[in-house]
């Protein structure tokens, strides 16, 4: 079970992050496209600003001349990280007088169509972004300006932002994997816990129907064994009667546990008197308490209200007082209580039994849990509290178990209903 448990988290685990790792991936993917995107668009935008600087400065060169100025405000433009260019209305190099080929054929190509973007490798395949627009100075002489960039500035700042972008959902990997199995070992607890208790129930139920099934194949064997005697078969089919019985009794209240935890039993919501049905359990369980010589008396007997599954609150009636008869000695006395007051619906249950002690008591709901005294006094699977618990909490109901009042002998059960709205 736990190699298993083992593998399912590392599943898990594994699952989680690399479904983290594709998000990232995916969405890493389109921001860094998005950035790049962002970042030729800024280049390209610094490209057509430099153009129109050489614009600017040719139409004021044309105004200085006109003047009688000397200076050459084109050759004086410099604008850091740009090679600027200035061509006339055919395409040759003005300022400088010389450039590439590629660029010249580019100045061409913007004078006939009025701009021009181009991508080239130029010297020692550095990437470079080139931008030529078409312009007329005041003079109506058109020319051509042209700037060029060094794509390795956008491509470093982009292998930079790939660097720090893949740090960084390394380390977010890293900690969606340690989170990751934190939360799957969290998850998973319960999940271990079921199974552990599956594990401990299916083993405490094979305990518990080992014994019967033992003394019944014993009986039948010895039966088998001897002659035939009318009395005496009579008393081992009475015997293995019993012992069917008890095995019956178990295989119910596991297929009733079984079932609650599949949430597999439907439960009627209907208008009850807890009253009636407290007396109408009282009545069934008399037989029992006279055949073992135990006195059942009911007190106070006020009509009370409820909500509720009538078979299941009978059957949880049944079960308490079951136990208090059962673990009440010849000559004792089992007390039941009906209440209704302050809201609430209260039955209350003790008994001049064997009581339960104190470190006890928390284990009692725990199905197949029975104490020392109660293991000696009677038989029983100790799966009745359990189903008890059940039922109460379907029914929104508290259930608690005391010793008997007056420091007496004894336990007192108090089941409490909250009244119908």
């Amino acid at each position: 079970m736990t190699t298993s448990l083992t593998r399912l988290r590392l599943r898990l685990t594994l699952w989680y992050a690399g479904t983290f790792t594709l998000i990232l991936l995916l969405l890493g993917g389109g921001l860094l496209l998005a950035i790049r995107h962002h970042i030729s668009k800024r280049l390209d935008d610094s490209l057509r600003a430099a153009t129109a600087a050489v614009a600017s400065a040719t139409r004021t060169l044309e105004l200085e001349r006109a003047a009688g100025g000397a200076a050459d405000a084109v050759e004086e433009l410099h604008i850091p990280d740009r090679v600027l260019y200035l061509f006339d209305a055919e395409g040759h190099p003005i300022t400088p007088p010389a450039a590439a080929e590629w660029i010249d054929a580019a100045a061409r190509q913007a004078a006939s169509a009025g701009h021009m973007d181009l991508d080239r490798d130029a010297a020692g395949d550095r990437p470079v972004r080139l931008h030529a627009e078409r312009f007329t100075s005041g003079s109506g002489t058109t020319y051509v300006a042209a700037a060029v960039a060094d794509r390795l500035e956008l491509e470093d700042q982009y292998a930079s932002l790939i660097g720090t972008f893949a740090a960084a959902a390394f380390a977010a990997l890293l900690l969606v994997a340690a989170g990751g199995s934190i939360l799957v070992r969290q998850s998973t607890g319960p999940v271990e816990q079921s199974m552990e208790r599956m594990r401990r129930f299916m083993a405490d139920a094979a305990h518990e129907l080992r014994t019967p099934v033992t003394v019944l194949r014993a009986r039948a064997e010895v039966a088998l064994g001897q002659a035939r005697d009318p009395a005496r078969d009579m008393a081992a089919l009475q015997a293995m009667e019993q012992e069917a019985g008890r095995v019956g009794a178990i295989v119910g209240d596991l297929l009733t546990l079984a079932r609650a935890d599949a949430g597999e039993r439907p439960v009627a919501r209907e208008a009850l008197f807890l009253d009636d049905l407290a007396a109408n359990a009282v009545e069934g369980m008399r037989a029992l308490a006279e055949r073992k010589q135990v006195a059942l008396e009911v007190g106070a007997f006020e009509e009370a209200a409820i909500m509720g599954d009538p078979t299941l609150v009978r059957q949880l009636l049944l079960i308490v007082l079951d136990n208090a008869i059962k673990y009440t000695p010849a000559g004792g006395l089992v007390h039941l209580d009906v209440t209704a007051r302050d809201g609430q619906r209260s039955v209350v249950v003790s008994d001049s039994g064997i009581g339960i002690p104190e470190d006890q008591r928390s284990h009692v709901f725990e199905r197949f849990y029975r104490g020392e005294p109660a293991r000696r006094e009677a038989e029983g699977a100790g799966l009745g509290l359990s189903i008890a618990r059940w039922i109460a909490d379907l029914h929104g109901a508290a259930i608690e178990i005391a010793p008997a009042p007056g420091g007496s002998q004894g336990t007192r059960v108090t089941l409490t209903f909250p009244a119908p709205l």
